[in-house]
């Protein structure tokens, strides 16, 4: 069997990126040398790998190497790093997925500190919702994420993230030093579907009101976007802060309940050595 790194990194750029084109932008090849790349890799393995009709899919096959293939391709990185580093300073480039509001209410904090602290460490972003940070994280997509309330592992502890009520500056209840679940009864309720679904509902639990939201919004922009148009009030994490425009308010939920956000790297392989410096630095970073 002749099997290469090329050819793996060509068949997940493929999924990653999109397409064939777009992997081959993000390669700096032609299109044709990842078509070739991924056609050797099926005659090296005897069988189709990807979809080729629209766009781009893994096979039932394709899907089963696939994290496989991540895996080789994240440690043939790291031991580039590792060669690169015998200065013993860390290098490389760590690819870090967080929800939507750790990439605007902490990231922008950390990253310029990272970038202080270890200069020779490349920090890239990817940006989604909770349970497609954690699965990016265990199909080796990325080095490190930022995990909503996970259990008891390695990693730092980046933020205890309270709930507020999100809503219109004019609104009644706008002043209050708190609110509690009940006295939204008669608003509609927006929800977020990013993630923090389990800790609303168990907030309306809590507070013995019915958990019945109007809305469903997948986008943060757009959800802050109704609540300011006056179409509902919802309930959101308190880095949403970062995020707020004029005519938005966000009033502490009564009683207090919060996230654990947790900076990690994978649970079952090794990490790669700058992701391991990464969250090394972290608490001096958080500290500054």
């Amino acid at each position: 069997m002749s099997l290469n790194l090329s050819q793996l990194r060509a068949f997940v750029a493929v999924l990653d990126h999109g397409g064939f084109g777009a992997a081959a932008d993000e390669l700096g090849v032609s299109q044709s040398a990842i078509s070739h790349s991924v056609a050797a890799l099926e005659r090296a393995l005897g069988g189709s790998v990807l979809t080729r009709h629209g766009h781009p899919r893994p096979t039932a096959f394709g899907d089963l190497i696939l994290g496989h293939a991540r895996a080789a391709l994240a440690a043939a990185t790291a031991i580039a790093d590792l060669a690169a580093q015998r200065d013993g300073l860390p290098a490389g480039t760590v690819r870090l997925a967080a929800p939507t509001t750790v990439c605007q209410g902490l990231l922008p904090r950390l990253i310029p500190r990272w970038q202080a602290e270890l200069p020779r460490v490349d920090v890239a972003v990817f940006e989604g919702e909770d349970d497609e940070v954690a699965d990016w994280l265990a199909r080796s997509t990325v080095d490190l994420a930022v995990l909503v309330d996970p259990p008891p592992g390695p990693g730092v502890l980046l933020a205890e993230d309270a709930f507020h009520v999100l809503l219109r500056d004019d609104h009644p209840l706008a002043a209050e030093p708190g609110i509690d679940p009940a006295d939204l009864e008669d608003d509609a309720f927006l929800l977020s579907s990013g993630g923090c679904e389990r800790h609303v509902r168990e907030l309306h639990r809590q507070a013995g009101t019915p958990f019945s939201p109007t809305h469903r919004i997948r986008d943060m922009g757009t959800l802050l976007a109704m609540v300011r148009a006056g179409i509902g009030v919802t309930i959101v994490p308190a880095l949403t802060a970062a995020m707020l425009v004029p005519g938005l308010v966000m009033v502490p939920v009564r009683p207090v309940m919060g996230r654990r956000l947790v900076l990690s790297g994978p649970g079952d392989r090794p990490w790669h050595p700058a992701a391991t410096a990464l969250v090394d630095a972290t608490p001096a970073a958080l500290a500054a």
